[in-house]
């Protein structure tokens, strides 16, 4: 089963009445609130997710600046969204499935059935669809989820990864070679790590690309079968849409939650520059 829905599926299972609770996430770096956003058009009945209140938290830098929320945080936010047992959750954004990813990625450990909305609120636009521009505040769910935190490396084991298996950098290569560093208080990379941009898996409208060229990428990147595989980034979101795309093609990969804000606010880490992984 895929990760994905179609716009076409989600309005179907919509229009069928299917159990499915449409969750909005957009969210970007230089505008973390897309309320505004959302309050301009979303998919009808989509509930608005503050992604630093509700698939994060906040604490010391040394801790990053997207630490995972307690499962008891994520629980309360998803019966705040109207999620009941056994309902499907679809997560959406205008970010080419980013910020969604996030939502997937926490959901997908708590034992939720998730999906990310292919193209996002652009393709459902694109596809003549109806929007809503009211905000949405359903009856409190009753969901129930697992322990969240298996899928999550801590920063030793991110340090130790390279030495058995694969860690990848999803920056921007210049933020990975350490020329340029616009957030985090050092440029560089985990010693050892790879560079894999995310940006490398989708296309122009957002879409992902085909299982053939994601698997050729993955492999240049020197993921191999059967290898231990995680991913991190700046903050702990866009690792987790390396992470989709990763399970979509039967890669089984992890996430860094620190990622490298965690890694360069941490006195005594080393750091690694230029484009090998040193």
């Amino acid at each position: 089963m895929s990760n994905f829905v179609t716009v076409d599926e989600l309005n179907d299972l919509l229009a069928e009445g299917t159990p499915v609770r449409v969750i909005d996430v957009r969210w970007r770096l230089d505008r973390p609130d897309g309320r505004h956003e959302y309050r301009e058009g979303h998919i009808p009945g989509a509930v608005y997710v503050p992604l630093d209140e509700e698939l994060s938290t906040h604490g010391e830098p040394s801790e990053g600046r997207h630490p995972l929320p307690s499962t008891e945080t994520l629980q309360a936010a998803a019966r705040r969204w109207g999620v009941n047992r056994g309902d499907v959750v679809v997560a959406y954004d205008d970010a080419n499935g980013v910020s969604a990813a996030r939502a997937w990625w926490l959901l997908r450990q708590a034992g939720v059935d998730v999906r990310v909305l292919d193209g996002g609120i652009r393709a459902w636009a694109a596809a003549g669809l109806e929007t809503a521009t009211d905000d949405v505040a359903p009856e409190t769910g009753d969901v129930v989820l697992d322990e969240i935190g298996a899928d999550a490396l801590s920063i030793d084991e991110a340090a130790a990864l390279p030495a058995s298996g694969v860690l990848l950098d999803v920056r921007a290569p210049e933020r990975y070679r350490g020329e340029t560093e616009p957030l985090d208080p050092v440029a560089g990379h985990i010693p050892g790590a790879r560079s894999l941009p995310t940006v490398l898996h989708f296309d122009a409208d957002g879409r992902m690309l085909d299982r053939d060229t994601v698997l050729a990428t993955f492999a240049a990147a020197g993921v191999t079968p059967g290898a231990s595989v995680a991913a991190y980034c700046g903050s702990g979101v866009t690792a987790a849409h390396t992470a989709l795309i990763a399970v979509e093609v039967g890669i089984d990969a992890k996430v860094f939650p620190g990622s490298w804000s965690q890694w360069s606010n941490t006195p005594g880490r080393p750091v690694a520059t230029g484009a090998q992984p040193g």
